[in-house]
């Protein structure tokens, strides 16, 4: 994401978790930046909060207690179509009710949600984690919708620990077209 995100870019964190993501767009995008930050529990949202107070980042960063795939409606209009880039870690909040977790609809929605608010050359990052309940699930999921996106929409990369066949993430990058 870094070579992709610039100063003054308008960028989401798709699930905010403990805000390490939201830490890091928020100083990729500078002051003059925005982030968007989304996640369904506010516990997660006050974790963000309390890190992004604590660290030297900028006051760039608006939080939703919001399914992520709700993003399109509230994120502005105005930023429709010219956004840089969005990160999804799936799964669930480490170090709290592992029951909640990311879902593959909900998910496909929001992947598609982002692509729709992306600028051309933008990139989405998202991280499948299978190692829980549900997560090998959804990782199929989200990997066949992904795959079933025409050529001219987005490019598609996979990524995986080729010497590590037990490994439990793969990542995959999108780059709207």
């Amino acid at each position: 994401m870094g070579n992709v995100i610039r100063p003054g870019d308008a960028v989401i964190d798709a699930t905010v978790g403990g805000g390490l993501d939201t830490l890091f767009l928020s100083k990729a995008v500078g002051p003059q930046g925005t982030v968007f930050g989304f996640d369904v529990q506010q516990h997660a949202l006050d974790k963000a909060a309390q890190r992004l107070a604590s660290e030297p980042a900028p006051d760039n960063v608006r939080l939703f207690l919001a399914g992520h795939e709700t993003m399109a409606e509230h994120i502005p209009s105005r930023f429709h179509g010219s956004m840089a880039g969005a990160m999804f870690n799936l799964g669930y909040l480490p170090g709290s009710d592992q029951s909640v977790i990311t879902r593959p609809a909900s998910t496909c929605a929001a992947i598609d949600a982002a692509l729709g608010l992306l600028r051309k050359g933008g990139v989405i990052s998202t991280v499948l984690y299978t190692g829980h309940p549900g997560g090998e699930d959804e990782a199929r999921s989200v990997e066949s919708h992904c795959a079933s996106l025409p050529m001219d929409t987005a490019r598609i990369m996979r990524c995986t620990m080729h010497n590590q066949p037990t490994a439990q993430t793969r990542i995959l990058f999108l780059e709207k077209r």
